[in-house]
């Protein structure tokens, strides 16, 4: 049992709730996981010290059958077999079974990232919104972003993880990446697809893409333009503009035009491939 999208400011418990046991009562010992949504991450979720205990699920809900939706976010188990009752004591971390990976958007990508209008999605910051009494200067109103509001209940400044944490690995989606190289404003064109059924085909899934398969051969797939996005979301240097409001938020492929300052998929050194969990 476990609160699903658990920061997420609309109806999620942390939304209204400073604590497990605040929501929970005497029924929290029951709670066994959190699942994090789109806009939190391992990061900050273990900034609270009462989630330490619980296992972390990445698994996005899908509001459409495109694959640009699908598997955005996933958890990977080591489990005996694919059952429920194998899956279950993974997440109880019992009999040997426990999660070895968290798989996601970095959480700048997420709707709710930081505090924004609801209408224009105007961002603004914590100290902004309060003074404005959450409105925004359209009128409508401001809704609290998930990193304002984790950090209203945090416990620590920085992350502090326990042992039984396993690696988080980010992923964007490869349609956006291709969109952006091929300079399109969205990834469900003609022209994105194309490309994106080529290297699917080619290597079989968009984690071979963009974690492990060699450059050399992507190069001999694709087009010049892709290859080099796929190099610059290994470098860590996609830029990412944060979400807020309900608005996802987007990417950018670094440039020479301007000093957007890109967000960090931490340290390179962890961003591996996935064959290594």
């Amino acid at each position: 049992i476990g609160p699903a999208h658990a920061f997420t400011p609309w109806t999620a418990l942390y939304a209204y709730r400073p604590s497990l046991e605040s929501c929970y009562g005497d029924l929290t010992s029951y709670i066994s996981f959190v699942e994090l949504g789109l806009s939190a991450d391992t990061d900050y979720a273990d900034t609270i010290q009462e989630l330490h205990r619980l296992t972390f699920l990445t698994n996005s809900d899908c509001h459409s059958p495109h694959p640009v939706r699908l598997a955005r976010e996933f958890t990977r188990f080591e489990v005996g077999d694919a059952t429920f009752t194998e899956i279950k004591k993974a997440i109880l971390r019992t009999g040997g079974n426990k999660p070895v990976l968290n798989v996601g958007l970095p959480p700048q990508e997420g709707k709710y990232n930081e505090s924004a209008c609801i209408s224009c999605f105007t961002h603004y910051t914590l100290d902004e919104a309060i003074k404005r009494r959450w409105k925004c200067s359209c009128g409508k109103r401001i809704k609290k972003g998930v990193r304002d509001r984790i950090g209203e209940i945090a416990t620590f400044k920085e992350p502090q993880h326990p042992a039984h944490r396993p690696p988080y690995v980010y992923l964007i989606p490869l349609s956006e990446i291709i969109a952006k190289a091929l300079g399109q404003h969205t990834p469900f064109t003609q022209s994105v697809t194309k490309r994106w059924d080529e290297l699917i085909t080619a290597f079989g899934s968009e984690i071979n893409v963009l974690l492990d398969a060699d450059l050399g051969e992507v190069a001999r797939v694709t087009v010049p333009a892709i290859t080099s996005a796929i190099q610059a979301f290994r470098d860590h240097k996609v830029i990412i503009i944060p979400g807020g409001g309900g608005k996802y938020g987007t990417i950018e492929l670094p440039t020479d035009d301007g000093p957007v300052v890109p967000v960090s998929l931490g340290p390179k050194n962890s961003q591996t491939s996935l064959l290594d969990y």
